[in-house]
C-alpha cells in the first residue's frame, strides 16, 4: 500500500484558475545623480502615484517608505507580471507625472537602474517535500 501525501498550501497564497502563488518583490530605486528631492509634496505625490499604479497593475504594497534619496518598495505581484515590467510602469507613470508638476532641474527623474530581491515564506524543505508529493513518493 502506498502512503499518500496531502500538502497543503499555506495561508496567504494567492489562488487563480490554474496556478497558486505567493510572489513577493522588494524594488529599490533612486532618482538621477541620487538627489535628495522626494521630500515634502514631491513625497506624497509620489506616494499616491505608486498607489494608483499598483491598483492599476493588480499589486498590494505591503510596504513602501520614500526617503529623500531612494525608494523601498515592497508588494505581492501576480505571476504573469514580470518584475522589470513592474519597475518599468511603477518608474514611467510616476516619472511624468512628477515631472510635469514639479521642476527638479535633471534630464531624467529616475535612474535607469533599480534593485529587486524575491522574498518567500516557503522553505527548500517545503517545495521538496511538495515535489515528492506529487511525484508519488
Amino acid at each position: 500500500m502506498s502512503d499518500i501525501y496531502i500538502l497543503t498550501m499555506p495561508r496567504g497564497f494567492d489562488r487563480e484558475r490554474t496556478s497558486v502563488h505567493k510572489l513577493q518583490y522588494h524594488f529599490i530605486w533612486c532618482p538621477k545623480y541620487r538627489k535628495s528631492v522626494l521630500e515634502g509634496g514631491v513625497r506624497a505625490r509620489l506616494e499616491e502615484l505608486i498607489e494608483e499604479k499598483a491598483d492599476e497593475l493588480g499589486l498590494e504594497i505591503l510596504e513602501l517608505a520614500i526617503r529623500p534619496d531612494h525608494v523601498h518598495l515592497f508588494i505581492t505581484g501576480d505571476p504573469t507580471l514580470a518584475p522589470n515590467k513592474i519597475m518599468q510602469q511603477v518608474k514611467g507613470y510616476s516619472s511624468r507625472h512628477l515631472r510635469d508638476e514639479f521642476d527638479f532641474g535633471l534630464p531624467s527623474l529616475w535612474t535607469r537602474s533599480y534593485f529587486v530581491s524575491s522574498a518567500d515564506d516557503v522553505s527548500s524543505e517545503i517545495i521538496e517535500e511538495y515535489i515528492d508529493a506529487q511525484a508519488g513518493e
